[in-house]
């Protein structure tokens, strides 16, 4: 069983629908004795990182997660959950993530060429930078769907993957059991969904 984490933050419909269809049995809980028993979590998340990382504070899921990983468990973030796995985030201010990846979060603006729109959204061809079972049944250049302002820098300890759009950004990182996606796999097709796959089949990632 795979936990998705639900506290209040984005429509869940899509990442049901594609863990439903490649078989994968899922949970939608905010219970911590839930997230406790099941044997994978995924982080999801759209939005302001503060609002985001507020909501997990108030609920104390914030420290559930970072429980559940150290005791070795895989944590998938996906989108703004990918980014609150990181040290800090520089989005409207500085905030503090949840500190399981070291690396921070800034703004494109001012780092990708000025003509380039904001936010950065469509279908990039993946680059990949090490070998990863994320990557199992895909290939490198095959294409995944981004919708973000922010991106994950200083943290080439975890980088997996990156995607071009004037500079390379970072497109997804794994550092032993966490893992993340900076695009959004349930709305990337086929090869989001063998992202998926490849994260349920995961046995040790310790």
């Amino acid at each position: 069983m795979i936990a998705i984490v639900d506290y209040g933050v984005g429509n869940l419909f899509s990442l049901i629908s594609s863990f439903k269809y490649i078989g994968a049995d899922v949970l939608v809980t905010s219970d911590p004795d839930e997230i406790k028993k099941c044997e994978k979590i995924i982080l999801p998340g759209v939005g302001a990182f503060e609002d985001a990382r507020k909501k997990l504070r108030d609920t104390g899921l914030d420290n559930v997660i970072i429980e559940e990983a150290k005791r070795g468990k895989a944590i998938m973030g996906i989108c703004l959950g990918m980014q609150m796995l990181f040290e800090k985030s520089y989005e409207y201010g500085e905030h503090m993530g949840l500190g399981l990846l070291k690396g921070s979060i800034i703004p494109m603006q001012g780092y990708i060429p000025s003509e380039l729109k904001i936010p950065h959204i469509g279908y990039n061809p993946l680059i990949f930078k090490k070998e990863s079972p994320l990557f199992k049944y895909i290939k490198e250049g095959d294409c995944v769907y981004f919708v973000h302002s922010y991106f994950a820098t200083d943290c080439e300890e975890s980088v997996i993957a990156t995607a071009e759009y004037g500079k390379e950004l970072t497109g997804a990182v794994a550092y032993k059991n966490i893992f993340g996606c900076q695009f959004h796999p349930e709305k990337s097709g086929d090869v989001g969904l063998n992202i998926l796959r490849a994260f349920c089949e995961m046995e040790d990632v310790k």
